[in-house]
């Protein structure tokens, strides 16, 4: 199974909702259109909706560490939500919730980020 990625701009804030596998391959592409969307310059903060994700590699976390570093920098937050129990297992695993915020879902997402949803 492939990786569907959908993107949204809500004033600075991108909405990214993955569905499918992040594995190496997905990965790669997802770091490119991802870079893309931050190169042009409206964006601070990102949301990462993972509710369709069914499974995710170290691939998955390597990417998300990299755009987390870049949002630093733009002195933005990169906030995961709806995330299911296996990939919070990783997460977890990871250490990943130490420094990304997780939250129930988008509408609160976007609340904690001070936009209206």
């Amino acid at each position: 199974m492939s990786l569907t990625t959908f993107f949204t701009i809500k004033e600075d804030v991108l909405i990214i909702r993955l569905s499918g596998e992040l594995d190496h391959h997905e990965a790669t592409i997802l770091r490119e259109a991802w870079q893309n969307k931050l190169r042009e310059g409206t964006v601070k903060h990102v949301i990462l909706n993972l509710e369709e994700v069914s499974f995710m590699d170290s691939s998955g976390i390597g990417v998300l560490l990299g755009r987390y570093k870049e949002i630093m920098q733009l002195g933005g937050e990169l906030v995961v939500c709806a995330v299911n129990p296996s990939i919070e297992r990783i997460f977890n695993m990871s250490g990943m919730f130490k420094i990304i915020r997780l939250e129930p879902n988008e509408e609160n997402a976007l609340l904690s980020l001070g936009v209206a949803s």
